[in-house]
């Protein structure tokens, strides 16, 4: 047996070395929440394009939750009022 039929010979069909980057098939730094199997420097580009909006929280409630960063990532979707609400 080779050294080139051993690397890589099973198949990856879970952990980290099955999954990639649909954008750049980058395999560390992903992003898998809400199914978005990104990583983090395609998601910093194309997060406006999929509809994220960074949202600052007042300076009371930003150590509460989220420690010393202060800033989330929220759906438009969320923002957005429902039908009920606008009529």
């Amino acid at each position: 047996m080779s050294h080139e039929s051993v690397w890589y010979s099973r198949p990856r069909t879970y952990g980290k070395g099955s999954r990639q980057c649909r954008v750049c098939t980058h395999k560390a730094g992903l992003i898998r929440k809400y199914g978005l199997n990104i990583c983090r420097q395609c998601f910093r580009e194309k997060s406006a394009d999929i509809g994220f909006v960074k949202v600052r929280l007042t300076p009371a409630y930003r150590h509460h939750r989220l420690g010393v960063a202060g800033c989330i990532m929220r759906s438009t979707a969320e923002l957005r009022p429902s039908l009920g609400e606008i009529y």
